[in-house]
C-alpha cells in the first residue's frame, strides 16, 4: 500500500460513519413505519440534531434532504404536498444551521442550543408557511389550500421544539452538550 493510501485509510472515521448510517436509517425509514406527524416529526427533528452534534454539520445538512422525500413516498405527507417538499428540505437546513450557529456562538452553550432550537424552529415554520401559502395557493382552491397549509406550517414549529427537547435529553445523556 502506498503512503497516500495509508493516510487516506487513517482519516476514515468509522465511528462517525456508523453513527451516521444508524441515525440516518431511522430518519429515512421512520415515515414508512409511522404515519403520525406528531410522532414522526419530533423524532426526525431530534435525529437531525443528533446527527449535527454526533457526526457533524455536513452529514446533518445532507440528512436534511432525505426525510421529506421519504415522508412523501411513505404516505405520511399527502401527494398534494409534493410541491412543498423542496421547501420542507430547505426549512430543515435552516433549522440545523440555526442550531449550529447559535450553539457555536453562544457564551453559554446551553443557552445557545435552546436559542438555536427556538429561532431555528420559528424560521422553519415561517419559511414553510410563506412558501406553502404561495405554492399551494396557486395549485388548489382557497379553502383546500388553507387546510393543506395548516398541515405543514405551525406543526413544523411544534415538532421542531419537541425534537429539540428529545435531542437535548439524549445529548445530555451522551455528554455531548
Amino acid at each position: 500500500m502506498s503512503y497516500i493510501q495509508e493516510n487516506a485509510a487513517v482519516k476514515v472515521d468509522t465511528a462517525a460513519i456508523a453513527n451516521f448510517i444508524g441515525l440516518a436509517s431511522v430518519a429515512t425509514f421512520l415515515p414508512f413505519l409511522i404515519h403520525l406527524q406528531w410522532i414522526t416529526g419530533p423524532i426526525v427533528n431530534a435525529l437531525l440534531i443528533l446527527i449535527l452534534f454526533i457526526v457533524g454539520i455536513r452529514s446533518a445538512l445532507l440528512m436534511c434532504l432525505i426525510p421529506s422525500v421519504m415522508a412523501l413516498a411513505g404516505g405520511l405527507l399527502p401527494a398534494v404536498l409534493a410541491p412543498v417538499v423542496p421547501f420542507i428540505m430547505i426549512s430543515n437546513v435552516i433549522f440545523i444551521l440555526s442550531i449550529d450557529y447559535f450553539y457555536r456562538s453562544a457564551k453559554k452553550q446551553f443557552n445557545g442550543y435552546w436559542i438555536g432550537v427556538v429561532i431555528g424552529g420559528a424560521l422553519k415554520y415561517l419559511f414553510i408557511w410563506f412558501n406553502a401559502n404561495l405554492i399551494i395557493g396557486l395549485i388548489l382552491k382557497k379553502d383546500l389550500a388553507a387546510a393543506v397549509v395548516r398541515l405543514v406550517s405551525w406543526p413544523q414549529f411544534a415538532t421542531a421544539l419537541i425534537g429539540g427537547l428529545i435531542a437535548f435529553v439524549i445529548l445530555k445523556w451522551l455528554k455531548r452538550i
